[in-house]
């Protein structure tokens, strides 16, 4: 049979004997698999293991305030006064989904409609307040005053 192509390596696997190399007629060369780039016994990923907090934000301003009940309608936020019983401020808003809410067929089973204004105060009995995952804000006790990345970081301090 005849190659499409003459250029080496086009279907050299079907070529090919068992068993044998194409560059030197010998055993193919096993390899073994590369050790892992990182140390199974340390976590991994941004942050982990570093002390966080779950917190409530505004969507308006990003002020952190406590969450407000599902059943607190009037809750305002406490520094721009945007109301915080919306669909911006719950769990289950999604700009994606139908009617921008992920429980939207419980709203339609329930013979609640879409809510218009995402941003304005509404009565949905399905809002969850959306609280995030925040890493701890925590200051070193006392700086080392000799230490090079303190010394760094005081030529940049507003």
């Amino acid at each position: 049979m005849t190659r499409k192509y003459g250029q080496r390596g086009y279907q050299e696997g079907e070529r090919r004997e068992p068993g044998r190399s194409s560059f030197g007629g010998g055993a193919p060369q096993r390899r073994e698999p590369p050790p892992p780039r990182h140390n199974l016994d340390r976590p991994r990923g941004r942050g982990l293991g570093a002390p966080s907090e779950q917190t409530f934000r505004c969507a308006v301003c990003g002020t952190k305030q406590a969450a407000p009940d599902a059943e607190a309608f009037a809750a305002a936020c406490e520094k721009c006064g945007a109301d915080l019983h919306s669909c911006t401020h719950c769990t289950h808003f999604d700009t994606a989904a139908r009617w921008e809410c992920r429980r939207a067929d419980e709203r339609q089973a329930a013979g609640l409609g879409p809510v218009t204004k995402k941003s304005k105060r509404n009565d949905c009995p399905l809002f969850d307040a959306k609280a995030t995952l925040e890493f701890a804000q925590e200051k070193p006790a006392d700086p080392d005053p000799n230490d090079p990345r303190a010394a760094f970081d005081a030529l940049f301090k507003i």
